[in-house]
């Protein structure tokens, strides 16, 4: 897939959420990277034969005071390349990149994978 369309899948995600939360998507960019620098995958613990598939780097909303401001912006990464690894076909890809991308707005919110898990969401 070109990486123009995958963008707009990204942003097609995005834009489906409620507005409520795409109000409180402040000060965070979202960019699309073929796969994970050897930085990303230390810092996310991703583990040896792990697969990345997008990576939420920031401070969630959940841990910000009062005097919280002046940074730079939080920064989820869609890594494509995995993600059209894990996929068979165009369908698949979309579906996975909206879950993805899901995934990593919910850690920008203080939500954590063990709480996505008792979720049931992944």
């Amino acid at each position: 897939m070109e990486t123009q369309q995958f963008e707009q899948l990204v942003a097609k995600a995005i834009e489906s959420l409620p507005e409520e939360f795409r109000e409180r998507l402040e000060n965070i960019d979202v960019i699309v990277a073929d796969y994970p620098t050897r930085d990303q995958l230390h810092h996310s613990g991703s583990g040896r034969n792990e697969t990345l598939l997008g990576l939420y780097e920031g401070v969630p909303l959940t841990l910000r005071s009062h005097g919280y401001g002046f940074v730079m912006p939080d920064k989820i990464t869609i890594f494509q390349k995995p993600i059209e690894a894990a996929c068979r076909n165009d369908a698949q890809v979309t579906s996975r990149i909206r879950q993805v991308v899901l995934h990593e707005i919910a850690h920008h919110f203080g939500i954590d994978d063990d709480r996505l898990e008792e979720l049931g969401r992944y």
